[in-house]
């Protein structure tokens, strides 16, 4: 019989009755009948109910044991009555009279409940994350999260895509997020980073003559966390196609993540994903993130305003401004819409005007100053009827768009109307190239600077920047962002001239994206990727809230590590060896003053 088990916690069925089995694993629960004890041996693969009675030389064992401490036991596999089969466990139906039960290693008391859901804080369980992971639906999770990504490598390889790793030291790079720098003790005074995103490297394995690459990478971008991002490091399958348009992405990418949706989760999703027009989307759904689960779609009403009596919003669209109406199903009712204009308030909004719709007429605050054409408009393009209501928002474009979408969001929520057991997901497309930079007025980059623009030089040589769109597309699912990804833009004097509109140099591009520059010189295929984040599509896949709820070691919103204590100081030697010197914040406060007034 081996040392430790002949079986696991899963497979002792009804065929094993009556032979002599040998388990290990750890203590789950203990229960006391007088004359028997009870105990459900845990282990990675299930539950097991385990009895001795007071005759027996193990009852002051299993009497004295804590909970979650690691034993092994050998017993007889008997049937249990009746009345005593759980039909929640797979093992429900037997039970181990136990023989002998060795102690492997006994558990002090746990500073959380390992067999309830009961939530013992984030800082506890993090810092005991080992027994927080012990719990089922952690554990679980984490078994989903293994799963998802093997049947996301089987799909890719099945569709021709070649695995490779790239670099984790690498150059510092320009982008969104801040990098997290490396000291090199060989190059004194010059720091690796860690990517924020395999980006340029595999673009290059496109230049290096391969066709489809993947990998399930990992990225590391120095930024704070929240509920749909981890602080620190997160995992994208990153892939790259050569020799492709925007549309080949999508036919690649729509089989393999609604094959791992249909493969793990009993809900429905289509094989193929609507296209929305940045713009549209905006406009429709308030968000380029939009849940297509709520049946209400904003609309442009600036035009049935611009002349009206309401001279609020006339006076808004005269100045460049512009009105969004928000129907509301079935909200006809004063006290509904009071609560949601004092909802807009409590968010920081002036409120959210509103019609409503009854017998036949309207009524609300701008109803009064609306002619009978402009409200039967209204009911036309907003397709509302008696018993409805539409909610106005009114002002910058942008920022009524974003008030608009969180409206539309809340209507939803507060209506229960939100589609239940359904993913949907859709590409957010033609995305402008540009924007305009609030704190400078300059022309930035709106998403990935290394994007092809639509019309390639010729838009850029004669277009005003803010009509210029991309080839750039997000992947949406139920109003969550999974995927950002491009047609890159692989010609050298493209290139240059994209970054010229944004304000910088040819030298400066040089300068900080010499290899993909200089390897495009080389001759470049057209080429594009996309990298849907796997934290977030096991979340979703899991109906988590939270990132970290499906991550096996995460850190606290904080960036810490609280079982390693990360980050955390290190040794002088150490420091000494990198020729680096730990400057007190007071002290570069004070240096930044001094060479200020040494400057005036």
């Amino acid at each position: 019989m081996h040392r430790y088990r002949t079986h696991t916690c899963r497979n002792i069925l009804e065929t094993k009755i009556g032979e002599t089995v040998r388990l290990a694993g750890w203590i789950h629960r203990r229960r006391d009948h007088g004359q028997l004890l009870f105990i459900d041996l845990r282990d990675h693969y299930g539950i097991v109910q385990c009895v001795t009675d007071v005759k027996e030389l193990s009852f002051q064992q299993v009497e004295k044991i804590r909970l979650e401490s690691v034993v092994c036991i050998t017993g007889r596999v008997f049937k249990r009555s009746k009345k005593t089969i759980n039909p929640g466990l797979l093992t429900g139906k037997i039970e181990i009279r136990i023989n002998d039960l060795e102690v492997l290693s006994a558990a002090e008391q746990v500073p959380l409940q390992v067999n309830s859901e009961e939530d013992a804080g984030e800082e506890t369980r993090l810092r005991y994350r080992y027994l927080d992971l012990r719990r089922k639906r952690m554990h679980d999770n984490i078994v989903l999260r293994s799963n998802v990504i093997s049947s996301i490598r089987r799909r890719m390889n099945a569709q021709g895509f070649i695995e490779f790793q790239t670099p984790i030291l690498t150059a510092s790079s320009p982008e969104g997020a801040r990098d997290f720098l490396v000291p090199s003790r060989s190059h004194l005074g010059k720091f690796y980073a860690l990517p924020q995103a395999p980006q340029q490297f595999k673009q290059l394995i496109m230049v290096s003559g391969f066709d489809r690459y993947f990998q399930i990478a990992p990225c590391f971008r120095d930024e704070d966390s929240r509920a749909d991002r981890s602080p620190g490091e997160f995992y994208q399958l990153d892939l790259e196609m050569s020799f492709v348009e925007q549309e080949d992405i999508f036919s690649a990418v729509e089989p393999i993540l609604s094959g791992v949706f249909k493969e793990f989760s009993d809900w429905s999703i289509s094989n193929t994903f609507p296209r929305i027009a940045y713009r549209e989307a905006m406009l429709k759904y308030g968000s380029d993130k939009p849940d297509l689960r709520i049946p209400i779609e904003i609309a442009d009403v600036s035009h049935i305003f611009q002349a009206s009596a309401f001279a609020r919003f006339s006076k808004i669209v005269q100045s460049g401004g512009v009105v969004r109406a928000i129907p509301g199903p079935e909200c006809g009712s004063r006290a509904f819409c009071d609560r949601i204009n004092s909802w807009a308030k409590a968010q920081g909004m002036i409120g959210l005007g509103y019609v409503i719709f009854n017998a036949g007429k309207a009524s609300g605050p701008i109803a009064n100053y609306l002619t009978t054409d402009e409200i039967r408009q209204l009911q036309l393009i907003t397709g509302t009827k008696d018993g409805d209501a539409i909610f106005f928002a009114a002002g910058e474009e942008l920022e009524t768009a974003k008030i608009s979408g969180q409206a539309r969001l809340k209507l939803g929520a507060d209506l229960n109307i939100i589609d239940v057991k359904v993913f949907k997901m859709c590409w957010i497309v033609d995305f402008p190239m540009y924007k305009v930079n609030e704190l400078t007025d300059s022309i930035d980059f709106l998403h990935n600077p290394f994007s092809m623009p639509q019309g390639g030089l010729k838009s850029l040589e004669n277009m005003d920047p803010l009509e210029i769109l991309a080839f750039q597309y997000d992947l949406v699912c139920n109003g969550v962002e999974l995927s950002s990804g491009a047609i890159r833009n692989h010609r050298p004097e493209i290139m240059y001239k994209a970054f010229e509109i944004a304000g910088y140099s040819q030298e400066f591009v040089n300068d900080k994206f010499a290899g993909i520059v200089n390897a495009f010189k080389f001759g470049a295929p057209p080429h594009g990727g996309i990298a849907p984040g796997i934290d977030r599509i096991v979340m979703m896949l899991a109906h988590e809230n939270n990132l970290r709820e499906v991550i096996l070691f995460p850190m606290n919103q904080q960036a810490e590590d609280l079982i390693m204590n990360a980050p955390n100081k290190v040794y002088t030697e150490q420091l000494n060896e990198l020729h680096i010197k730990i400057v007190p914040p007071t002290r570069l406060l004070n240096d930044s003053l001094i060479k200020e007034k040494a400057n005036h």
